[in-house]
């Protein structure tokens, strides 16, 4: 029996998408896979920023304690610093974003399995100030120095 094009086609499609699946992490394929349902949310309709903090405040009551406590004193920190950013989230994240463009976010350690959580910034954010600047900061323990470093990052 002779296979058709058709068949070679499909065989080929198969194979060349297990082949991109088997080169990302599962945590990986769900940051993809959250995006492109935030992506789809917002094609369907321009979002408040009451539905972008219901559903950021939703993902950070899916982290650990440790790490919720830390989102939720960076999301009032920022609203707080810079109240006309949108609370949104971004792959799955808590993010802060100005005319539909992410700012800054909120990863947890949990969501990559890392060492510590992060308050980063995407290249939006336009931090560029002299040679070399900071586009993430490394969260352990989040005290008030950590605090004012967000506020004059934020801000």
């Amino acid at each position: 029996m002779t296979r058709t094009t058709t068949d070679r086609t499909s065989a080929r499609g198969r194979t060349a998408a297990a082949r991109r699946a088997a080169g990302f992490t599962a945590e990986g394929q769900a940051a993809m896979n959250a995006r492109v349902r935030e992506l789809k949310a917002e094609a369907r309709a321009q979002r408040s920023s009451a539905d972008g903090e219901a559903e950021l405040l939703a993902r950070v009551d899916e982290m650990p304690a440790a790490e919720r406590d830390m989102a939720r004193r960076i999301d009032a920190l920022v609203m707080a610093t810079a109240p006309g950013l949108q609370p949104r989230t971004w792959y799955g994240m808590p993010a802060w974003a100005k005319d539909g463009k992410v700012l800054c976010f909120f990863q947890g350690a949990g969501k990559f399995k890392t060492r510590y959580a992060t308050f980063g910034f995407s290249d939006q954010a336009q931090l560029d100030e002299g040679g070399l600047w900071p586009t993430a900061f490394a969260i352990h323990r989040f005290g008030d120095a950590g605090a004012t470093m967000v506020l004059r990052a934020a801000g």
